[in-house]
């Protein structure tokens, strides 16, 4: 399996126009004041499903052969991707079986059905919700659109990444939310490729962020998942990773990992400073600036990536001014 180039993003932004939508890119003026610097946030969470997963999803189902897509799709996700699939199948006509950890929320089990495919709850992690989804290639004939380590998949999240130069040509520094690696590696592609000198960081959460031990260890490893903030950020990269793994390691020139309350405050500036609703996981490049952690080089994108929180979790953040101990 090939790691995609840049003709691949360019051929992914065609094939996904009519079907996703352009998100805005808009200058932080309280970031830019607290930290001297221009900031800004690319508002991926008012994506369609509300995260940038449909861009990936969407590109991997319609590239696919018609007979391939006649026997149905079958993916393991966290959450948003499961949704983001679901959405692009039943725009397509495509049955969708989604399956998910006992670690994902239920709200975004609830978004997944809510977009017409079968939610299929099974095992402790990620890794274990995945075995259930090649049990249905291997016996129902489905075809796995996996959620990151795929060529099209990485190439429909760089869309987003050619947004972010199109609209701001001097980029310096660009903060993208770090899991599988398929935004990060999507993003940093169309990033160096437009403009080489950009800085591409890579933000995760410090509870199981398998992407930075893989990254640590020069290979891909597993790691214990465990309940986070950032639950869009949990799973492992795969130890076979052929993709992403690869890509990061030689894309990215960062990585920087955030305790839950660094992650709880970048909630809470983004909702009562920035009037912005967002998920952990999209909070981890706002978590990382207000830290001192991700220190603005240039004109400096903070990547938000999704607004799919339980909203009661989110009210217990956002009107606590205590440190976040969950």
């Amino acid at each position: 399996m090939n790691a995609p180039d840049f003709a691949d993003i360019l051929a992914a932004r065609r094939r996904i126009a009519p079907h996703v939508l352009r998100t805005p890119l808009g200058r932080s003026d309280t970031l830019s004041a607290r930290l001297g610097a221009e900031v800004f946030l690319k508002h991926e969470h008012r994506q369609t499903t509300g995260a940038f997963k449909l861009r990936g999803a969407t590109n991997a189902l319609l590239a696919l052969p018609a007979e391939r897509r006649a026997a149905g799709v079958t993916t393991a996700s966290t959450g948003n991707h499961g949704r983001a699939l679901a959405c692009a199948a039943r725009a397509s006509g495509v049955r969708a079986v989604v399956c998910l950890s006992r670690l994902a929320p239920p709200n975004k089990v609830a978004g997944v059905e809510a977009m017409g495919a079968e939610a299929r709850v099974i095992g402790e992690s990620q890794d274990e919700a995945m075995v259930e989804a090649r049990r249905l290639v291997a016996e129902d004939g489905m075809t796995l659109i996996p959620p990151f380590d795929h060529p099209d998949v990485v190439a429909g999240q760089g869309t987003c990444g050619l947004e972010i130069v199109e609209d701001l040509p001097d980029l310096g520094t660009v903060l993208v939310p770090l899991s599988g690696g398929g935004l990060i590696a999507g993003v940093a592609l169309a990033v160096k490729t437009a403009r080489p000198a950009a800085r591409v960081v890579g933000v995760s959460m410090a509870r199981g962020a398998a992407m930075a031990a893989s990254l640590r260890a020069g290979h891909p490893v597993e790691v214990r998942e465990e309940a986070t903030l950032a639950d869009s950020l949990g799973g492992g990269i795969g130890v076979g990773n052929r993709v992403t793994f690869p890509m990061v390691r030689d894309l990215v020139d960062d990585v920087i990992e955030l305790d839950e309350p660094a992650i709880a405050e970048g909630i809470r500036w983004a909702y009562r400073v920035e009037g912005e609703v967002i998920e952990g996981a999209a909070a981890v490049g706002i978590a990382a600036l207000l830290a001192g952690k991700a220190a603005p080089r240039g004109p400096t994108v903070a990547l938000l990536s999704g607004r799919n929180i339980d909203m009661e979790l989110h009210r217990r953040i956002v009107c606590s001014d205590t440190p976040w101990e969950g």
